[in-house]
């Protein structure tokens, strides 16, 4: 298949904040040099094309291939190997346990780290957010623990093994996320003090070009979180309505 040409028919649909967009179209798409149209989607006010492509979750990102809505970005990073395989470097290895293993970490990451990380958020109580703290940290330290046995295996420093791969790129896509909210939680989520290995992970994931090149600024993205979490205070704060 000529991939540069299937390439020319790709659509996503995001939310240039979202770590999910960012997998698929500021990494995955540039690491395999795929060429496409991309819309910002208005979150509150979704678009006809957004409803129509993907009416159960009604979520970003969405990819088109020729007018057909993939959905999920694990699902759509999976896609780009199977309809482009000769485009960039694979995501996937080509052994069946190799890629049973990275949909099990890809899925630990959504799972586990990044449930963890928003329920910090989502805390109501010290005692809740403690405890989402700590799940946070024990998932990062069983990153690192995974990661170290990569490195023992073929030393590459990437959960791919010999390049980036799906874990990767699941992972990627929350940095400038965990970074942004360090300003606001007071939590460091990836001390190198503590993961040292996910920490030098971290900057090599943020020094390839495909990242550095897309990566939406840390700083907007502060900006952004200091603005929800003002939003959410004052809303607590209101006073209730009177009944009508």
């Amino acid at each position: 298949m000529d991939h540069a040409a299937g390439a020319r028919e790709l659509k996503v649909l995001g939310a240039w904040a979202s770590p999910f967009v960012l997998r698929v179209v500021r990494v995955a798409l540039h690491l395999k040099g795929l060429d496409y149209e991309y819309v910002e989607e208005d979150l509150v006010n979704k678009s006809e094309l957004l409803l129509a492509s993907n009416p159960v979750n009604k979520k970003v990102p969405v990819l088109l291939h020729a007018g057909r809505p993939v959905c999920e970005s694990l699902l759509i990073l999976e896609y780009l190997d199977d309809a482009f395989p000769t485009a960039g470097p694979a995501l996937l290895p080509a052994d069946p346990h190799g890629r049973a293993a990275a949909r099990f970490w890809a899925a630990f990451v959504d799972g586990e780290l990044l449930s963890s990380w928003l329920a910090i958020h989502a805390s109501a109580t010290e005692e809740e957010k403690a405890a989402a703290v700590a799940r946070t940290l024990a998932a990062v330290d069983t990153l690192e623990g995974a990661l170290a046995d990569k490195d023992t295996e073929q030393g590459e420093g990437w959960f791919g093994g010999g390049g980036v791969g799906l874990v990767d790129v699941a992972l990627g896509g929350f940095v400038p996320a965990i970074q942004a909210s360090e300003p606001t939680t007071g939590l460091r989520v990836v001390d190198p003090a503590r993961a040292p290995r996910l920490a030098a992970w971290v900057d090599r994931f943020c020094a390839l070009d495909a990242a550095r090149a897309a990566m939406p600024p840390v700083e907007r993205l502060v900006e952004m979180g200091k603005k929800r979490l003002a939003e959410a205070h004052a809303a607590a704060a209101a006073p209730p309505e009177a009944d009508k």
